[in-house]
């Protein structure tokens, strides 16, 4: 009965998200750079540092699925503030050569693909806040 072709149903909105699997990639590129990085206690402490805003992205996002329109709104936001906590320890990785240029721009690359992407997430809701606000407004039209 069968056929394949469904997409599997999940339980939580936000795996269905594709924001959300983009920063599950992001999370795991992080593990692989500290990985990779060596034991330096230094740079050790960082990729710690690093990993809490790079892993928040995904937290907040599934948070705020569970949420209304509005408050999801918010915790998307909060999303991008963590991007943006990313792309500062990012640069400042680059500036202690604790990753190379390249991981830099690919990090850097990765960041601005996930703020247009949670950016257009945002839009779509606050879009379709407003219209669920314009449509209740025309029932009080005679008052």
């Amino acid at each position: 009965m069968e056929n394949g072709q469904e997409k599997p149903i999940t339980f939580f909105r936000f795996e269905d998200l594709r924001i959300y699997h983009k920063s599950l990639e992001y999370i795991s590129w992080g593990y692989d750079m500290a990985k990779n990085a060596g034991s330096d206690a230094d740079v050790k402490t960082f990729f710690d540092r690093f990993l809490i805003p790079a892993q928040a992205i995904s937290l907040n996002i599934a948070e705020g699925s569970s949420r209304n329109k509005s408050q999801f709104v918010y915790y998307l936001k909060m999303a991008k503030s963590s991007v943006r906590e990313c792309v500062v320890l990012t640069t400042l990785a680059l500036h202690r050569n604790i990753i190379t240029q390249k991981h830099y721009d690919d990090s850097k690359n990765q960041l601005m693909e996930m703020t247009k992407m949670i950016g257009a997430l945002i839009g779509s809701l606050q879009r379709s806040v407003k219209m669920e606000e314009h449509g209740s407004d025309h029932d009080d039209d005679d008052e």
